[in-house]
């Protein structure tokens, strides 16, 4: 890519980013189009599906979300390495809403251009499902599928202002139903995190 290529690209994008953390997933093509200054036919150059422009948007969380499951595998007991990871991703996709509906679609779309990245994204959180269900500290009848239903679920309260303020109680709930035998660090930092919030 050119360098003067590359750097309208990198505008739009950051433009992009601007507009969907305003809209969410439902963001207007033409909407980020006009406010980057550039005609819709040149977004689609750069995006030519919405799909595109959210992998180019997402990629880079999504590939930290993965990273952070490789780290906590070698360096956090099972169950606290889940529920850390858990708890990370649950911040993920409150970070745009509605995308929560595009990566589940996405999932099931190898054609999409999400589709790699959030395949990746499923296989590190079942690692670390299975790695506590081993060892005895995750229900053992829950599948990587799982996860990812019960993020979308703590997606959907965050986005409900009704909700929201009930938002980390509900993590807490989630998470302690996952967990059979919850050697309490992860709940014990988290709750000192929030006494010192206050």
């Amino acid at each position: 890519m050119r360098a003067d290529a590359k750097k309208n690209y990198d505008h739009v994008l950051s433009v992009a980013r601007g507009v969907v953390s305003e809209h969410g997933a439902d963001a207007s093509m033409r909407d980020i189009a006009r406010r980057a200054g550039v005609g819709l036919a040149t977004l689609l150059r750069h995006f030519p599906t919405r799909e595109a422009l959210f992998d180019a948007l997402l990629r880079e969380n999504l590939d930290a979300l993965t990273q952070k499951a490789v780290e906590l595998e070698t360096s956090a007991p099972p169950d606290e390495a889940l529920v850390s990871w858990f708890r990370e991703g649950v911040a993920f996709v409150l970070s745009y809403s509605g995308v929560v509906a595009l990566m589940a679609s996405a999932h099931e779309d190898p054609e999409s251009a999400l589709f790699v990245s959030c395949a990746a994204v499923h296989e590190a959180g079942a690692r670390l499902l299975l790695r506590a269900q081993a060892e005895g500290t995750a229900r053992p009848d829950m599948q990587g599928i799982d996860l990812f239903a019960l993020m979308s679920a703590l997606g959907w309260i965050g986005d409900q202002s009704a909700f929201a303020p009930r938002g980390d109680y509900l993590f807490d709930v989630i998470a302690s139903a996952i967990l059979t035998k919850p050697s309490g660090g992860e709940f014990k930092k988290g709750k000192k995190a929030k006494k010192a919030a206050k």
